[in-house]
């Protein structure tokens, strides 16, 4: 388009023309890339296949080119300021001076007859080729616009290079935000890991369970060797857990079975278990020590705070192509609970699972009844 003007501009003056038909189409220029940029914001191109961008490439730049060239051009023709009209009267003026000049102002040129030789055919040829200018079988002076194919054509090249450097710059610098990203995460992962894991040690119930456990070598030997068996699966479930992003929920509901064990031997009669596991849901990867923390937070918040204790239900379903994980207890869910430092841990669990499926997983919790206490995670089914 510029190139097109810089030519024009060098014949004989309209430079006020020249200059507000520049104004008119750069003020297009931008109006028409700033609406492709927009489209290419909220579709978000990059993310799509090779052959997806390649057809809204092609269509984009053919859209845009056509819009910001006949846009350009329709302004130009409302607001009267048009240097290509400008243009064409100086080579009409400069086409009549030609005629003239040839000696065939008066004669009947452009009639069809055989009686034009080959110097007026040379002549009327020049003065067409030169000012686009010619005159019919009438004697009324036409105009051949040869522009609009060559204006199109020029616009097209400037959009489809433009957009191309466009969607290579953020193409580059979204795979160097992504490795940041991929790095920041990797980090991410390993402090949150390192906080989770040392969180799973609670010295309360190692105490707990110690003290259970010595109250049993005389009273039940056998109990107490199987308790001492289980609470070595779990510490040593909780120092390996930095080891894997994620284990099988077999795996993990072994490490849950224990600890429930554990705490039974505390609660007695006052902790009931409910089980009720899908076994298809047994080889699906799960966060490890994820679900033991949700039915240690039961019992910390829940049965614990229960005078007559409650039940504690363990849940594992497939859903909408995802698995469910569900731990309901009895009790009632408080905000200051929530909140308060080392409660539920919601933070923490929605900061891991966000971490390992980059938004595909989600957790809640909610009074389920007046009595009853659910939470629920919810993420993608691995095949």
């Amino acid at each position: 388009m510029f190139v097109l003007f810089g030519e024009r501009f060098t014949e004989q003056g309209g430079k006020k023309e020249y200059l507000i038909s520049l104004a008119i189409r750069l003020s297009t220029a931008i109006l028409s890339t700033h609406i492709l940029r927009k489209i290419i914001k909220k579709t978000n191109w990059l993310k799509f296949a090779f052959n997806k961008i390649l057809v809204l490439f092609i269509v984009g730049v053919t859209v845009t080119s056509l819009f910001l060239f006949y846009g350009a051009n329709a302004i130009e023709h409302v607001t009267k300021f048009s240097y290509d009209n400008f243009i064409r009267q100086q080579r009409l003026e400069k086409a009549k001076i030609a005629e003239k000049k040839a000696g065939l102002e008066s004669v009947a040129y452009y009639k069809s007859s055989p009686l034009k030789d080959s110097l007026t055919i040379k002549t009327i040829t020049e003065i067409k080729k030169s000012t686009n200018w010619y005159k019919n079988n009438k004697g009324e002076w036409q105009y051949e616009d040869r522009s609009d194919l060559a204006g199109v054509y020029q616009v097209f090249i400037l959009i489809g290079l433009w957009l191309l450097i466009y969607i290579v710059y953020h193409y580059v610098e979204k795979v160097r935000k992504d490795q940041i990203d991929r790095l920041n995460l990797e980090k991410n992962i390993k402090d949150l890991e390192l906080k989770t894991i040392k969180s799973h040690i609670n010295p309360h119930f190692i105490f707990n369970s110690l003290n259970s456990i010595r109250a049993l070598v005389d009273e039940n030997p056998t109990r107490a060797r199987s308790a001492i068996t289980e609470l070595s699966n779990i510490l040593r479930s909780s120092m390996q857990a930095e080891k894997a992003e994620t284990v099988t929920l077999e795996k993990e509901l072994n490490i849950v079975k224990d600890y429930l064990a554990l705490e039974q031997m505390r609660f007695e009669e006052r902790l009931k278990i409910e089980l009720d596991i899908d076994e298809d849901t047994l080889d699906q990867q799960v966060p490890p020590m994820m679900l033991q923390t949700l039915v240690e937070n039961a019992i910390k918040h829940g049965i614990s705070q229960q005078v007559n204790g409650g039940m504690v239900k363990v849940i594992s379903d497939f859903k909408d192509n995802n698995l469910e994980l569900l731990v309901q207890n009895t009790g009632q869910l408080l905000l200051k609970s929530v909140n308060s430092e080392g409660g539920f841990g919601i933070k923490s669990t929605e900061d891991r699972l966000n971490l390992i499926y980059q938004g595909k997983a989600s957790f809640s919790i909610k009074n389920l009844t007046d009595n009853i206490v659910e939470s629920k995670i919810t993420m993608p089914v691995i095949v």
